[in-house]
């Protein structure tokens, strides 16, 4: 919900110790278990990657060391972008956290390293040479919509990239949670916790 934990009901017991169980979890990765237990084997036939902007509540901003909490300055004020790839059926597979204003192409390495698909669907922001050089490397097909200031432009096949509104709906369902819209966590830690536990109760449903 986004509630402070200070708020939690008395019925779930001490707001701190329930805290604590918590943080415990998070170091433990058992809400990354959680999520890769109750999601299915990846179509990986092709992926898909996208971002998504949220914005930082007042109770997440981090005093110092905005950007090690994956916190930045952008027009928005202090946001945190989610850049996520998706599998063929708009499945969350993996995830990584940035300032709101970095690239988005920042975070693609880490996200397709060691996995393999037939193609990568992409909008514009993921127009780049090095992306397109490392998807001819790897013998996958680009389906990357291409900026205008391309000056060779590269064919796409259009009825692959007509998927990609898979992935748009998965961050709509995400941004259902209200402390995942919110970006309600102080640290980066926590708020990767609980993406994986939105994507787990999504994958459940």
């Amino acid at each position: 919900t986004g509630s402070p934990w200070r708020d939690l009901p008395a019925f779930f017991g001490k707001w701190n110790t329930v805290f604590k169980r918590y943080r415990d979890w998070v170091k433990a990765d058992v809400f990354m278990r959680l999520f890769e237990a109750c999601s299915d084997e990846p179509d990986m036939e092709y992926a898909m990657i996208d971002a998504t902007i949220v914005k930082a509540i007042a109770t997440a901003k981090a005093q110092k060391g905005d950007q090690s909490q994956a916190i930045g300055r952008s027009k928005g004020g202090l946001t945190t972008k989610i850049l996520a790839l998706t599998d063929a059926l708009g499945n969350l597979v993996r995830f990584v956290l940035l300032p709101g204003h970095r690239f988005d192409t920042i975070g693609v390495p880490p996200l397709i390293d060691g996995l393999s698909f037939s193609a990568l669907i992409a909008d514009t922001a993921f127009d780049s040479n090095a992306i397109i050089a490392d998807l001819d490397e790897r013998g996958a097909k680009v389906v990357i919509a291409q900026h205008h200031r391309r000056t060779r432009k590269l064919m796409i096949d259009t009825e692959i990239y007509k998927w990609r509104h898979l992935i748009e709906n998965f961050f709509c369902k995400l941004k259902e949670f209200k402390r995942i819209a919110m970006r309600a966590d102080k640290t980066d830690t926590s708020f990767n916790a609980m993406i994986h536990l939105a994507a787990a109760v999504i994958n459940s449903r």
